[in-house]
């Protein structure tokens, strides 16, 4: 009896110092088998005081008052899969009649104070079933991506939700983004995964940073091009309508179209084509906006028109050619000048890192979601790298992305160097060879490069 209390003894010990030091530990040995019976257990219940059962039907009623029996409770959603994952559970839950989706999304917080769960949230995966994310520990305090992802061409994955579950970056879903946030925010991080994720895939990267290039020059490996002031931009940005153009009469000339061909072969864009004549996908990254939409001088007014004019150019007819925009800056309101909200409108990823006041998050998810908009401004600033990302369907999600130093961006982009295109009409912007950073090395005298 001894040895047995001493065990058990141990295993609280161990239990408590894992959910202290290491929550995903604890959530994988401890946390998952007792939130499993905890949900069990508690699921009448809980469901009961939380609103969320109905009435049982009149037949039913009926037949309790024909036999003489008690009349039956009120029914909870029936349970249809309970599926444990590395971060929380997965509750499927198939709605009585007379429940909406939105009744569950309502009580989402109450769930997680009646179920012992660190966040909750839902979502309704067709008419009449619902999937509640339960997370058991605070998966954004230190970022761990799962080993095994989802790939596909033009999908990067970029940050992990919080429900656990990963956020990407899909351009074919959505062409083009805009990336807010203040000064020590995360932004540069969430720059270096995108970058070190398009890295491996077949993609020409063109970079256009203003800050003399501190951020995107030490990348430059694997960029087609690259500008680093507002004159350089102002003709890489032209040179990509060039290739917007050539692009086109390609689509139009390979477009397949006779009584032959089937409607699905008919090609409208460059993914329509195949592989053989391809083009290949254009992201242009720009690092901050605000540097290429500022003037002071007439002639300097000048130049910022015909940049956002291209950039404009470039988001409403980019996305058939295979050119998308990632936009980033510390506001993007209309005192940046005419043009701007023109751009803006075509951005639709949306994704806001932590703010100085509540107009700067308006200009992200004013016009898509209020909810965002308020979820931006309460981000706190010890939490860098914690984003509130959303599109113009009104979702929206809180995100952080993993840590990536700018070593570890470096030498993931010098080791995919060599999948770097060469298109002819951003030749003259193309990095020279004498600037590039120099071969992968380590981080560390004793730890090998990551890549």
């Amino acid at each position: 009896m001894t040895w047995f209390m001493v065990a058990v003894v141990v295993v609280v010990a161990a239990a408590g110092l894992l959910r202290w030091r290491r929550p995903a530990w604890y959530w994988l040995t401890f946390g998952v088998i007792l939130a499993t019976l905890r949900v069990l257990v508690r699921y009448g219940s809980v469901m009961d005081a939380c609103g969320l059962t109905v009435m049982p039907s009149r037949w039913r009623l009926a037949l309790a008052r024909v036999t003489n029996r008690p009349v039956p409770e009120s029914r909870p959603p029936r349970i249809l899969r309970l599926r444990p994952t590395r971060t929380g559970l997965v509750l499927r839950l198939k709605l009585r009649p007379g429940q909406d989706a939105f009744d569950v999304a309502a009580a989402t917080d109450r769930l997680r104070h009646s179920f012992g769960m660190y966040g909750v949230t839902s979502r309704e995966v067709r008419s009449g079933v619902v999937e509640v994310r339960m997370t058991g520990y605070d998966v954004l305090k230190r970022v761990q991506m799962p080993a095994k992802l989802d790939r596909a061409p033009m999908r990067v994955p970029v940050a992990l939700r919080e429900d656990g579950s990963v956020h990407y970056r899909d351009y074919r879903a959505v062409p083009h983004g805009l990336t807010l946030g203040a000064t020590e925010s995360g932004k540069s991080v969430y720059q270096r995964n995108l970058v070190a994720g398009l890295a491996s895939h077949d993609v020409a990267l063109v970079g256009i940073d203003c800050k003399q290039g501190v951020e995107l020059f030490p990348l430059a490996r694997r960029f087609s091009a690259l500008a680093d002031n507002p004159d350089t931009a102002l003709e890489l940005l032209e040179a990509l309508v060039s290739h917007m153009e050539e692009v086109y009469q390609l689509i139009r000339t390979e477009q397949r179209i006779s009584v032959a061909v089937p409607d699905a072969e008919i090609a409208a864009d460059i993914w329509d084509l195949p592989e053989d004549i391809r083009p290949v996908p254009v992201v242009v990254l720009v690092d901050e906006v605000a540097e290429l939409a500022l003037f002071a001088t007439k002639e300097e007014e000048k130049r910022r028109d015909r940049i956002i004019t291209a950039l404009v150019r470039l988001a409403q007819l980019g996305r058939a050619a295979g050119i998308y925009l990632e936009i980033c800056g510390q506001r993007f309101g209309s005192e940046l000048g005419k043009g701007i909200t023109m751009l803006r409108a075509q951005l639709t990823g949306r994704t806001a890192h932590r703010v100085n006041d509540e107009t700067s998050a308006n200009m992200a998810f004013g016009d898509i979601s209020p909810d965002a908009v308020l979820a931006a401004i309460q981000i706190p600033a010890e939490t860098r790298g914690v984003a509130i990302a959303g599109d113009s369907t009104g979702g929206w999600h809180r995100i952080r992305a993993p840590h990536t130093s700018l070593r570890q961006a470096v030498n993931i982009c010098n080791k995919h160097a060599d999948r770097t295109p060469d298109l002819p009409a951003l030749a003259p912007y193309r990095p020279a060879a004498a600037a590039l950073p120099s071969a992968r090395v380590p981080l560390s005298k004793t730890a090998p490069a990551t890549a």
